[in-house]
This record gives structure tokens, C-alpha cells and sequence, in this order.
């Protein structure tokens, strides 16, 4: 059941059927999350059950606000308040550690937490009004099927979970990719998942070099947190992804018109006009993706839906620039690109 996220009722129901342990629909600057009161452990199973999720992957909880994380977080360290004074609200996640008895299923057993301030007004307001019922924090993993393509409107989670599913439409995702993941759990401010915000723009507001993840591979406790939509195979749709610079994916298309080889729908979506030869042209659908990072991530996971809707066989991306704004539209079609089917 779609209902208008802005409507005042629609958002005091909201946080009632929170406060009561239903699901929710929930719009973010980012994506549509699918929402359940953090606290509350049997609640937080619904949401694992509903997506398919493994009960150990762990789960993002957004609070109301900054004053929120003590409830969660047993400490702060000092780079992780500079983090969130500057991009709070906003699409960043901290990884910290979790206070004994509070969140265990939505942290996924862990003794970390990864906590979330939203700036969607509709998630804002309904976090606050569901703060005054006692619900001091929301799991809000993406509203869709665990390791599939994220949603950005109402429909899609609509599409994804039926119509008893309450959903707030609060309009298409701003943003359109997940938030950015930085683990404070380590001493130093750890990169888990890009999202939008650039590493040199975090490393500048906690005052430290954003260290990432992946050089700090044999350094790493066993035990170190793991975190959302961290896979190496995530976010993917229905048809093959795969990732081909522009020059390359030319020479294969124009390889495949001579061959019977070649899918019987194909999508291209790239920044550069590919020629399409005729012999292929009625099985190929191209599209332009944006040349701006931050649109192209808005357009991401709705542009993977609609050609999922198509019913194409592959999609073909050009794969995006080395440049760090890109690194989380980057990241998110690297894991699409590497699902096993």
C-alpha cells in the first residue's frame, strides 16, 4: 500500500506501525529502505525473512539524529564526531562500537553497529515521531530482495514486496546509491563501501587519511566488522552485467552481427555512441548514461530495473571513469557485474 510520504497521518501511522513491529517502506536521500524498529529483535527478523537476508549480514539502523548514536554506540572516537558534524544528516554510515544489549539482531551479532542519519524529510519525520514512541533507531536495509537491485521510487519496493507492504512515497531518491561505509572500529577511519562521497573529501573533514579496505587486507583482524552491500556479488538484476570500455564493446558488437551468437535482447547504456551495426540493431536497445557522476548514480539501479522490465538478456556498460567521484557507481557495477549464475 503506497501512501503519500508528506501527509502528516500517513507518516504518524508510520511510526506507529513501527513502534508495533510491522515493516515499513521507507524513503531515504539514498534508497528506499525496508524498515523495522532496531530495537526490537523479532521485528528485525521480519526484515531478514522478507529480503532473504542472512540473519549475520548485518543491518544499518538511522536515528533521528547525532544524540541518537548514544543510545547505540559505546564510544565515539574523535575522527568519527568530525565525520559526522560534517556530513550528517546525509549518505553516510559509521561503523561503532555497539553497547552491550542493545541492537544484537540488527547488528547481526556483531559488537559493532552501523549507524545512519537520513536527510530525506519524509524518513526524518517519521524517525522523530517514532523517537517519541520509544523507537530509538530503525533498521532500514535497501527494500528489495537481498542481493538484488536497490529500489529509488515507492513502486519499486511496491513491486518487490506486494501491497500489505506499507510504503511511504517520498519521490525518486536523490542520491540513488547506497550511503558511503566508514569503519571506526580500527583506530583509524576505514572506506567499507563508496558511496557519493569522495575519500578525499572524508579524509579532510576527520582530519586522517581515509584508509581503504582493500590495501588493508593482511592487516586486518579476522574479527573486523562486516558491513552492508559488501559482497563481491550484489545489487544485481535479472539480466548479465557486464562492464566493456567503449572501443571494446564496438569490435564485440560489430564480431557478434556476423554470428548467431549474439543475445536475443541486448541493452547498451554508455557515455559514448557506440554504432550499432544494422544486422543487430531490432535486438539492441542503447541508451546515454549520464557523463556527470552523481547523475549517473541517481539513474543507476532505476535504469537496471527498467531494462530488467524490457526483458533483455545482457546489459552492456561502459565501464565508468578511474576517477574519484565514480567510485561508487563504480563499485556498485562491479558487484552487479560478478554475480554467479
Amino acid at each position: 500500500m503506497i501512501q503519500n510520504g508528506a501527509d502528516p497521518q500517513a507518516q504518524a501511522t508510520a511510526a506507529s506501525a513501527l513502534q508495533r513491529g510491522e515493516l515499513l517502506g521507507l524513503p531515504t536521500e539514498t534508497v528506499y529502505g525496508l524498515a523495522a524498529d532496531a530495537g526490537n529483535d523479532h521485528a528485525v527478523a521480519k526484515i531478514f525473512a522478507a529480503k532473504g537476508r542472512p540473519s549475520d549480514h548485518p543491518l544499518i539502523v538511522h536515528v533521528a539524529n547525532a544524540q541518537g548514536v548514544a543510545h547505540f554506540a559505546r564510544e565515539v572516537p574523535d575522527f568519527a564526531a568530525k565525520l559526522i558534524a560534517a556530513f550528517w544528516p546525509g549518505p553516510l554510515t559509521l561503523i561503532l562500537p555497539r553497547r552491550p544489549g542493545v541492537a544484537a539482531a540488527a547488528a547481526g551479532g556483531q559488537d559493532s553497529v552501523g549507524l545512519r542519519c537520513p536527510s530525506h524529510p519524509v524518513a526524518q519525520a517519521v524517525l522523530q515521531q517514532a523517537q517519541a514512541l520509544g523507537v530509538l533507531g530503525v533498521a532500514a536495509p535497501s527494500a528489495n530482495a537481498f542481493g538484488r537491485v536497490s529500489p529509488t521510487t515507492a513502486a519499486h519496493v511496491a513491486s518487490e514486496f506486494g501491497a500489505n507492504l506499507q510504503v511511504l512515497d517520498g519521490g525518486a531518491c536523490a542520491v540513488g546509491i547506497e550511503s558511503t561505509i566508514i569503519d571506526c572500529t580500527r583506530g583509524v577511519p576505514v572506506l567499507l563501501r563508496p558511496g557519493v562521497l569522495t575519500t578525499q573529501a572524508l579524509s579532510a573533514a576527520c582530519g586522517q587519511e581515509v584508509q581503504l579496505s582493500a590495501a588493508l587486507q593482511g592487516q586486518l583482524d579476522p574479527q573486523a566488522p562486516r558491513a552492508s552491500g559488501t559482497l563481491a556479488s550484489h545489487y544485481a538484476p535479472r539480466a548479465h552485467v557486464r562492464l566493456i570500455d567503449a572501443q571494446d564493446m564496438a569490435a564485440q558488437l560489430q564480431a557478434w552481427s556476423n554470428t548467431a551468437t549474439a543475445p536475443a535482447r541486448l541493452a547498451v547504456w554508455t557515455r559514448t555512441p557506440v554504432v550499432v551495426p544494422t544486422a543487430l540493431a531490432p535486438r539492441v536497445q542503447q541508451h546515454a548514461m549520464p557523463a556527470d557522476a552523481a547523475a549517473c548514480a541517481h539513474d543507476l539501479f532505476a535504469q537496471l530495473r527498467a531494462f530488467d522490465d524490457q526483458g533483455v538478456a545482457e546489459i552492456w556498460v561502459q565501464s565508468p571513469p578511474a576517477e574519484p567521484a565514480w567510485e561508487g557507481v563504480r563499485d556498485r557495477l562491479r558487484r552487479a557485474a560478478t554475480l554467479v549464475r
